[in-house]
């Protein structure tokens, strides 16, 4: 059995379901993602990523995005990209 995430389509839409939300806590040391009686800690780069999930733009828009602003390979930031949403999926805290 393979670790790499399955693919996600460019066309997919993400965003976080009724009841998740980004927020920066200072309590917490950063950001966070809360959800039902559950927290997780996003670090910045996961925060950057979580914030372009609105459910406007599309998985290619974002991943495009983030190439354009920290001027990395596109491969890269799509591995990146798509391990992390797929975990985020997994757990039930992002839609796509």
């Amino acid at each position: 059995m393979s670790n790499v995430p399955s693919a996600i389509a460019d066309e997919a839409r993400p965003r976080l379901p009724r009841g998740v939300r980004l927020v920066h806590n200072e309590a917490q040391g950063g950001w966070v993602l809360l959800a039902p009686e559950r927290v997780f800690k996003a670090d910045a780069i996961a925060a950057e990523i979580v914030k372009r999930c609105t459910g406007e733009a599309t998985f290619a828009d974002i991943v495009d995005d983030l190439v354009r602003t920290y001027s990395a390979p596109r491969e890269r930031i799509l591995a990146d990209v798509t391990a992390l949403l797929r975990g985020l999926a997994d757990k039930k805290l992002l839609e796509l």
